[in-house]
């Protein structure tokens, strides 16, 4: 009788033998590796967030901020660039969404430059802009001669505040609307096509619901870069007290006059408001602010 032989070949491989081997570069973790990045982080959080605790805890230790919140001069300017950045949102929005839209949704001949025009102002000086704003409102501007005639004058007006935030700002809600519209898939808007939503419904109850959260997102971006508008509203609107002068203007005009006490509560009123809000949006949730699911 034969017995069976098991082929060399087919031995069972010993149990350290069939453990997969390590990929190459892929061992334990190093502690230094991750307390080096967690260093690096660390100073950077430090070096962006150090500066604003100083200066509000300043303005709140030495009692300015409690004295200044009382000054007219600052409440006036409070109110009143609370004032205009609201009407600059509105203007943003309801221009800015429909033109989002269109640059989500439609290619055209030069829609590349168009997105260039509208992405200038990010990145040009307020200075310049407020210059370029000047140009063509001011009273002896391409626009603004005309209106000037027509007894209608912008300048060192309210309107000038309102028109500097808006063009400085509502780059940041296009930009921000154009990319979460784009990313709403179109499966979606289609099926609502097939089951009788018309071209309102459609983008009232699903495209703005789903872009909810990049629709938030731009919108306090602008508000906040409206909020701090400083250089195209000193070129263009003038700091003209109760009428122009926004509370950033109250910040470098009280600089300018030695006043640093009064500057730094200014401005640590600056950065209390700006963060109130970035705190509320975190709270509601982004697509809380905008879901526009119950509207009819």
């Amino acid at each position: 009788m034969i017995e069976d032989v098991a082929h060399p070949t087919m031995a069972p491989k010993p149990e350290a033998e069939q453990r997969p081997m390590p990929a190459r570069g892929g061992g334990a973790r190093s502690p230094w590796g991750e307390r080096s990045v967690a260093a690096v982080g660390a100073l950077l959080a430090i070096f962006l967030g150090l500066p604003v605790v100083a200066l509000v805890g300043r303005a709140v230790l030495d009692g300015s901020l409690a004295v200044t919140l009382t000054s007219r001069v600052v409440l006036d300017a409070l109110v009143l660039s609370l004032a205009t950045t609201a009407v600059s949102l509105a203007l943003t929005v309801s221009f800015g969404l429909p033109l989002a839209f269109v640059l989500a949704r439609r290619s055209f001949p030069g829609k590349g430059w168009l997105e260039a025009v509208i992405d200038l102002p990010i990145v040009l000086p307020p200075s310049v802009a407020g210059l370029a704003l000047l140009i063509v409102l001011g009273r002896r501007g391409i626009l603004g001669g005309p209106l000037e005639v027509l007894g209608i004058a912008i300048p060192f007006t309210t309107i000038a505040v309102i028109l500097a935030q808006t063009f400085v700002s509502a780059p940041f809600f296009i930009r921000s609307a154009r990319t979460g519209i784009a990313s709403v898939s179109r499966d979606l808007e289609d099926a609502a096509r097939v089951d009788g939503a018309s071209e309102r419904q459609l983008f009232r109850r699903i495209t703005v619901p789903l872009a909810s959260a990049a629709l938030a997102a731009g919108l306090v971006m602008t508000w906040a870069r409206s909020l701090g508008e400083f250089g195209a509203t000193i070129m263009f609107a003038g700091n003209v007290e109760g009428r122009t002068q926004t509370l950033p203007l109250v910040v470098y005009g009280e600089f300018q006059e030695g006043n640093l006490d009064s500057s730094i509560a200014a401005a640590a009123i600056l950065v209390l408001a700006a963060f109130g809000v970035l705190v509320a949006v975190r709270v509601f949730r982004w697509s809380r602010i905008l879901d526009a699911r119950g509207l009819d």
